[in-house]
């Protein structure tokens, strides 16, 4: 490309995101005092431009307007622009697109957004197109319809942005009612199964028609639903919507059969062509829901994708130094000689292209079959590509194919005439064939910026697929992970975690000039995959951690007075609101989570404390679980957990003895949403013992590890049989 021709303030940032926009025409600064200075000192508009680095209409919009020196030349004469990364700086993405939302009905990135010197919002939207075009006008147009209402209509501009302000602020707040108290589990529950199984696809699986995400949160809360109903009809549908949709996801294009891992969203409602980046918080909850899919079922299926997710995160999205980085791009070249990118380029194959790679002839099939035959009739492969024109309104991906198993190997075997152990020989030869032919294209951009609230839940799954699926190397993969985040996103001066840090030169870790501090979802992933690493490992460090983040949390984020956290902690002028997040989606909001972190944290110290901030949250956010619990799905199944009372399950033991690790097995394979586990090992110094004295009562009956069923500290009588503790375990 040679020397860039313009260079501004994003080339000294360390956000991906930031320094892709290092280059444009444009006057960009990162958010900061800087950018404020300047706009009330030239009594400027600002221009507030969010998204993140694998957003694929963020790169179009970059192409398109902020690459334009002509409007490159508007931007800089009439507004101070500002880019900010959404990832990095979720209070404020949050802020503006509560504006946005508000304002236009709709949301998404790139975000649009103009504010009043004093970072007030009052026009907004998301992508524009640089010119006006049939039913839509150009970004162009806006720009200058903007600066030409600042020049003569400002005053007006200033009160309508206070208005709008003001009618945020009290329309976002939530806070608890009165003397309000936790809603009823029961009720809660049932209504979202039952929104949910109004919404369930029962033909595909998941729960709209299209776009369709994967939304672990959902199948979470279904999981739980059928657990607490396993005897009625409800349970077993619910458990049914959750196995089938797991299934359908797995078969489907978004699901990468070559690469490993899944892609964002599908665009259509068969799960077939999707938006092709993929984000580390869909792989961390994906593989942590595969996982409990096994545990319930049995079904090696589920443990296989499982493994399947954590092979791409492992080989993929890892450090040498143990943190996670946060995304792959979905546009790529799509050769090493092509002058522009193309969405799913690095994925997607041309019929041709997979008859040269697999012209083997299949010994035993039937005559004149090839490899390529066999692979392409089960993963639905067409001469002219099989995807919708609908599915591809800019022609990218013509005469392409995206893989979906459509057919059982049943099928495809029978078809073929062979045994179905030889095709899955031979479909495993071929996906290995394609892998090594893919490698030979241009990779999509890595997005290496490490997050701690992603790594979090990178961790949970790590540590959960370890403990379900009896693997050790996950479990240590999780423990490695854990450390690099102690070390590298820590203070421990402080005591408070950091939000980011980033892949360096020579591959080191760098930190930002001024570090950003850690937001409420930062404690809250971080938190839970320290409970799942313990539960995991046992080592007792993870845990003490674990509590000593979860002080730090109430410290920095609880609300005294309206009860639950606040997503950002007080003391930053430039944040115009403080919010609580009310909506479970792709990831599921922090204050849901917190809720089962908080049971769990009293059960593991014995703060009582802790069970009544929980019971706090859940009665702020009453009146929602109550009338649109689908919107919180992660939330209204910790009402369940909340009213079941988690139980403490204690197994006495040595942990390097046979019986114990039979005990620990039993538990760990068996899925019991209201359990806490924890290893009582004799030793009396230890951070458990001192933590919950009535430890000491416990012992091994017979010098044979021993499992106690605990209740609010009182216990059962001891179990001796793994069959025997199998049976209490179940709600």
């Amino acid at each position: 490309p040679g020397i860039p021709r313009h260079t501004n303030r994003l080339i000294n940032e360390k956000s991906p995101y930031l320094l892709q926009h290092a280059h444009n025409p444009v006057d960009w600064y990162p958010w900061g005092q800087e950018a404020f200075d300047k706009a009330k000192r030239e009594n400027k508009v600002i221009f507030l431009s969010v998204g993140y680095s694998t957003c694929h209409w963020c790169h179009v919009m970059e192409e398109e307007s902020f690459k334009s020196k002509e409007i490159g030349e508007i931007m800089n004469k009439h507004f101070v622009c500002i880019k900010v990364d959404r990832e990095e700086r979720p209070d404020v993405d949050k802020v503006y697109m509560t504006f946005v939302q508000a304002t236009s009905g709709g949301g998404g990135w790139p975000m649009s957004v103009w504010l009043t010197p004093d970072l007030k919002p009052f026009a907004g939207g998301t992508y524009f197109p640089p010119e006006d075009r049939f039913h839509r006008v150009g970004f162009r147009t806006v720009l200058l319809r903007i600066a030409e209402q600042w020049e003569e209509n400002k005053d007006a501009l200033l009160e309508s942005s206070h208005r709008i302000l003001e009618a945020l602020r009290q329309t976002s707040e939530i806070h608890v009612q009165g003397q309000q108290s936790p809603p009823p589990s029961k009720e809660v529950m049932d209504t979202c199964f039952q929104q949910l199984s109004r919404s369930y696809d029962e033909e595909y699986g998941g729960f709209s028609q299209a776009p369709k995400f994967p939304t672990p949160v959902n199948l979470n809360f279904l999981f739980t639903y059928w657990a607490l109903h396993r005897t009625t009809p409800e349970g077993a549908r619910a458990l049914q919507m959750a196995l089938h949709t797991l299934k359908m996801m797995a078969h489907g294009g978004i699901h990468d059969h070559i690469g490993q891992g899944f892609h964002r969203y599908s665009t259509d409602q068969h799960w077939h062509v999707p938006h092709f980046e993929k984000m580390l918080y869909d792989q961390g909850q994906l593989a942590a829901v595969y996982s409990r899919a096994f545990q319930i079922s049995g079904d090696e299926f589920f443990a296989d994708v499982a493994r399947d997710i954590l092979l791409y995160v492992s080989r993929d999205l890892s450090d040498q130094a143990g943190g996670f980085y946060s995304a792959e791009d979905a546009d790529s070249y799509p050769t090493t000689t092509s002058k522009e990118k193309r969405e799913g380029a690095f994925c997607v194959w041309e019929a041709k292209e997979l008859q040269a790679l697999l012209p083997d002839p299949v010994e035993g099939a039937t005559e004149g079959t090839t490899l390529g035959d066999v692979f392409m009739h089960h993963y639905g492969v067409k001469e002219n590509g099989n995807v919708d024109p609908m599915q591809d309104p800019h022609e990218e991906l013509k005469g392409k194919n995206v893989l979906i198993a459509q057919c059982s190997p049943e099928l495809t075997a029978a078809r073929f005439g062979l045994e179905p152990g030889q095709l899955d020989a031979l479909l495993q030869e071929c996906r290995h064939r394609l892998c090594t032919a893919r490698a030979q294209r241009p990779r999509p951009h890595l997005d290496s910026k490490m997050l701690a609230a992603w790594n979090g839940l990178m961790i949970s799954g790590f540590a959960q697929a370890g403990a379900a699926l009896a693997e050790q190397g996950y479990v240590h993969r999780a423990a490695q992970a854990a450390a690099f985040l102690r070390t590298h996103l820590f203070d421990p001066d402080s005591g408070r975690l950091l939000r980011s840090c980033y892949r360096g030169k020579d591959n080191s870790v760098e930190q930002s000039a001024v570090p950003i501090q850690g937001f409420l979802e930062d404690y809250v992933f971080v938190i839970q995959a320290l409970f799942d690493l313990y539960e995991a490992s046992l080592e007792q460090d993870w845990l003490e951690w674990a509590l000593h983040l979860q002080h730090m949390q109430d410290k920095l984020f609880w609300d005294p007075k309206g009860f639950a956290y606040f997503s950002s902690e007080a003391g930053d002028p430039s944040l115009l609101l403080r919010l609580k997040g009310d909506q479970d989606g792709a990831e599921p909001t922090a204050n849901s989570v917190t809720v089962t972190n908080l049971l769990r944290a009293a059960c593991y110290s014995g703060h009582m404390d802790w069970v009544e901030k929980a019971g706090q949250i859940l009665a702020a956010f009453s009146e929602r679980l109550q009338k649109i619990p689908i919107a919180l799905p992660e939330m209204a199944r910790a009402t369940g957990i909340f009213h079941h009372t988690l139980k403490q399950v204690v197994i006495c033991g040595d942990p390097q003895g046979e019986d114990t690790k039979e005990m620990l097995h039993c538990v760990r394979s068996v899925f019991s949403p209201n359990k806490v586990l924890m290893l009582a090992d004799g030793d009396s110094a230890g951070f458990l013992y001192r933590q919950l004295p009535f430890l000491a009562s416990l012992e091994r009956k017979d010098g044979k590890a021993t499992a106690y069923l605990c209740s609010n500290f009182t216990c059962s009588l001891p179990v001796t049989s793994a069959q025997e503790l199998r049976g209490m375990l179940s709600p």
